[in-house]
């Protein structure tokens, strides 16, 4: 039997690019090479497509390539001389942040007639967007934190978010991942600074209050029938989970797994995580984190459909916890991108023929 070709692919134009080189060598160590033939291909931080020489991701870039749609999968193109380079099976995006988990190249990916690895379309925009998370979630039943978005056509005082949520106050951008541009605020001077920065970050900003309570994670798999794992704790010693404290400060935080809670909070937890991803749509994988308040009231604080996958990430480690190892994650997230590639490649087309 001939081994499926997918293409890893890193790097991309996000503040999150060395994240996702992070994460690539963590799934080059893992992954069954017995059972895959490799491509690995960089997005630089301007957005150039490159096909790597080897499968090490500090190697140079070697030739510029495109993917193009084929009769089966999807092809490599190298842009200089037209030569097909290679034929995948399956797109494997390791890209965290814009232009990797907002919908973007995954659109490219159906574009393409490739299966990928991960949530689809629609999913993927609207989890990377904090506001429309909420949104449905809130249409859903399931708790959230109180909120307001501003934008630099809305905006927004101090004084009006403080007497509508209460400071100590959290500054979002809506779209960015790896707490990239939050900063928690308590005075006038430090809202105004912190709001301008964020703006910088996104064209959407989300305002929250500080919400006491544990930060707990939980991993789900599955596309139909998704599964959530055993939770997580993150516990810091910063004021809340900087991304200096998730890949530079090993100090700053450490994980608990499994999460010392009553067995009905961790059932509550697994059930909450999987009713969240099936409303917004996921497919795939996504990590769903949690505030859980001194009432016992597990809210949702956001949902990643493309985690960490570094040494020190949650997903992996939840999901070992919960009884599957690296190795095997790394093929069921393949099986389940062919399996809804097959799905949707099954569909019926209307036929619109004009007279």
């Amino acid at each position: 039997m001939s081994k499926l070709t997918v293409a890893i692919i890193f790097g991309g134009k996000s503040t999150e690019h060395q994240i996702s080189i992070l994460s690539t060598k963590s799934i080059l160590k893992n992954i069954d090479r017995t059972k895959y033939d490799l491509s690995l291909i960089k997005i630089d931080i301007d957005g150039n497509w490159f096909l790597m020489p080897g499968l090490d991701a500090d190697d140079q870039p070697d030739q510029g390539i495109a993917l193009i749609p084929g009769e089966k999968g999807a092809k490599l193109l190298n842009t200089e001389s037209g030569a097909i380079v290679a034929q995948i099976d399956i797109a494997f995006p390791v890209l965290h942040g814009v232009f990797g988990e907002d919908g973007t190249i995954q659109g490219h990916f159906k574009m393409a007639n490739v299966a990928y690895v991960g949530c689809g379309v629609f999913a993927s925009a609207a989890c990377m967007d904090k506001d429309y998370t909420k949104r449905i979630l809130r249409d859903s039943d399931i708790a959230i934190a109180p909120y307001v978005t501003v934008t630099r056509n809305n905006m927004m005082t101090f004084e009006e978010a403080d007497h509508k949520l209460g400071a100590p106050l959290f500054i979002k951008p809506a779209s960015l991942g790896s707490s990239v541009g939050v900063q928690k605020v308590g005075t006038k001077e430090e809202f105004d600074s912190a709001l301008n920065e964020a703006l910088d970050y996104d064209t959407k900003v989300i305002i929250e209050p500080n919400i006491e309570g544990r930060e707990i994670e939980c991993a789900v798999l599955g596309n139909e029938n998704p599964k959530g794992s055993i939770p997580g704790e993150i516990v810091t010693t910063t004021e809340f989970y900087t991304f200096d404290s998730k890949y530079v400060d090993k100090d700053a935080s450490s994980i608990q797994i499994p999460v010392q809670l009553p067995d009905e909070q961790i059932t509550l937890i697994r059930e909450t995580a999987v009713r969240a991803y099936s409303a917004l749509g996921c497919e795939g994988l996504a990590r769903v984190d949690f505030f859980l308040t001194k009432d016992g009231t597990a809210m949702i604080n956001e949902i990643n459909t493309l985690p960490g996958f570094t040494d020190v990430s949650m997903y992996p480690k939840m999901w070992e916890a919960t009884g599957i190892p690296y190795s095997e994650l790394i093929d069921m997230l393949i099986e389940l991108g062919l399996e809804r590639h097959e799905r949707e490649t099954n569909l019926k087309i209307v036929d619109t023929k004009v007279e």
